[in-house]
């Protein structure tokens, strides 16, 4: 089972472009929290609190635990917006979920031993991730925090698709079918072009005369 994490809200009223300026001000993240066939509730998050948990890459596939009031729900992260040049988060959408309901959700891939696979270490190519995470589908209850797929046998030119992921109990791909297999990870060499230099295409003469702007001036002070 993912990582709980706990985040503690505040039930916010005012609505609306101008309310959320001012609650990120003051140091706020506006959110909203909507499913398990309740009515969406606008709340918002500390920043820096908010801003911490969200280091850790498992925050996004993990059940988050929301406190409001004194009263803990479970949630999913469905969407964040951040600034677009700015470490500020600017709103928060989560998603409550209910045990016996099945979640779609986007978890990582970890690809394990790279380095020793012997298309790498042997014959000097290169991994290629085609894929970085996947859309999975699961009860809650058995949501990975991320999905390990092992490369350490692969040779030169060998190619894993998403038939090759070995699945936690209970867990689904959605973008897997039986008309569509997508690569994940392949091995190759990466061969550099190289541009070769005209003759002549180096600086003929010897030395070259100091542009007038680096020449010295005179009369100036030293």
């Amino acid at each position: 089972m993912a990582e709980v994490f706990d985040l503690i809200a505040e039930e916010r009223t005012d609505s609306g472009k101008g309310a959320s300026r001012r609650l990120r001000r003051a140091g706020k993240v506006p959110a909203i929290v909507y499913g398990a066939g309740r009515a969406p509730r606008a709340v918002c998050f500390e920043a820096n609190p908010l801003l911490h948990k969200m280091e850790n890459e498992s925050f996004f596939s993990s059940v988050l635990t929301v406190n409001v009031g004194g009263k803990a729900r479970q949630c999913i992260l469905k969407d964040v917006q951040m600034h677009p040049a700015k470490r500020q988060v600017l709103h928060v959408d989560l998603q409550r979920i209910v045990a016996d309901e099945k979640i779609k959700m986007t978890v990582p891939l970890h690809f394990l031993n790279e380095e020793t696979a012997p298309g790498v270490k042997q014959s000097g190519g290169s991994v290629s991730h085609l894929v970085t995470e996947v859309e999975v589908s699961c009860f809650p209850a058995d949501l990975p925090e991320y999905i390990e797929l092992d490369i350490g046998e692969m040779e030169l030119d060998d190619s894993l698709s998403m038939s090759d992921i070995k699945l936690p109990k209970g867990v689904e791909l959605l973008d897997l079918t039986e008309e569509n297999d997508p690569g994940v990870v392949a091995i190759h060499v990466i061969k550099a072009v190289q541009v070769e230099e005209e003759e002549g295409e180096e600086a003929e003469g010897g030395d070259t005369e100091a542009p007038a702007s680096e020449e010295p001036k005179e009369g100036g002070d030293e």
